[in-house]
């Protein structure tokens, strides 16, 4: 299956160096480029891409304000948002928007290659380690923990324990493990808990849990 991609960044060399690295996996198509956010959902509707691959910083509406309104569509492609670790913030705004994650502007070309294959087949392009990185690093930023603690009572026992293993950036096969379970009742148990919460990826389960803190040190509940 071939994987069509629209690229959105004002920087016309990055498309560029994205367009040929693209190009020469085989398996991917270029459906178009974008130079601005204010493009995007006029490309989206006559070009129909998977994923879309989105700056965050653009002059005019940026990579934020489209990945959200992009993702209010009935049908939206994914989003990826390119990014750098400056901008922690803004990554968390646009993973609550629905983006499937994100990856670096150095990510290496196979990488990249690899995010885009993995976020077309419904997977997010968040490692452990930079899921762990990114909470540990927008710690406290949250203010409506009581709300989020309500949201993940509505799960039962075991959906609530993978919902916090998965706050904590664990893989599947790690989940597994720690819960003594197959791999497949934990992706059954995470397609629940994306129903009965009504959230898009697993991306948003782990931000859901950051938000409840629970686990942390001085953090349980009460």
């Amino acid at each position: 299956m071939t994987i069509r991609v629209l690229l959105v960044d004002d920087d016309p060399l990055v498309r560029s160096g994205l367009r040929l690295m693209l190009a020469a996996a085989g398996d991917i198509e270029i459906a178009g480029e974008a130079a601005d956010g204010s493009e995007v959902l006029p490309l989206v509707a006559s070009a129909a891409p998977d994923v879309v691959l989105m700056d965050i910083r653009m002059p005019g509406v940026d990579g934020l304000a489209a990945t959200e309104r992009l993702r209010a569509l009935p049908a939206p492609p994914e989003v990826v948002v390119l990014t750098t670790f400056d901008a922690d913030e803004h990554v968390l705004r646009a993973l609550r928007a629905g983006a499937a994650g994100f990856v670096l502007k150095d990510t290496p070309p196979a990488e990249i290659v690899s995010a885009v294959r993995r976020v077309a087949a419904g997977d997010p392009v968040l490692s452990p380690v930079v899921t762990r990185r990114l909470i540990d690093r927008v710690t406290g930023a949250s203010r409506d923990t009581r709300r989020a603690r309500g949201r993940l009572a509505a799960l039962g026992e075991r959906e609530r324990e993978v919902a916090l293993a998965i706050g904590r950036g664990r893989t599947n096969a790690e989940i597994a493990a720690e819960l003594y379970m197959s791999v497949p009742t934990v992706k059954t148990h995470v397609s629940r808990i994306l129903t009965k919460l009504g959230l898009n990826n697993r991306v948003q389960i782990a931000l859901l849990a950051h938000d409840a803190r629970l686990g942390e040190g001085g953090g349980g509940e009460s």
